[in-house]
């Protein structure tokens, strides 16, 4: 569950959606809100969205036959699992993009490519 949506409408995402892009959208639309509930509490909201992406996937698992409502639910949670992890860097001044580049830069340790 996102945060309550403001008043205004959506504005248009760059395509393609960029991490940066998508953090600054959650910066641009949540901040004042979610750096006053601060950081333990936006965390306890991110957990609860990671366990309904553990339902979902459960729901959706190899072998099952899940119904369209249970595949969008899986899509929604991932999506709502994103939205609160930038939630957080933002709270927390980290930019996820320049964090990335531990996979994306550096490479991984241990990972042949």
């Amino acid at each position: 569950m996102m945060p309550s949506q403001p008043a205004s409408s959506p504005p248009s995402l760059p395509r393609p959606l960029t991490i940066a892009g998508l953090q600054g959208l959650i910066r641009d639309r949540y901040y004042a809100t979610d750096s006053a509930r601060g950081t333990p509490a936006t965390f306890m909201w991110f957990i609860e969205e990671v366990g309904e992406l553990s339902t979902a996937l459960a729901n959706n698992a190899p072998g099952k036959s899940p119904t369209a409502e249970e595949r969008a639910n899986l899509e929604e949670e991932f999506a709502d699992v994103i939205a609160w992890l930038c939630t957080l860097a933002n709270i927390n001044n980290v930019d996820l993009e320049k964090a990335l580049e531990k996979y994306t830069v550096k490479g991984v340790e241990g990972v042949k490519s």
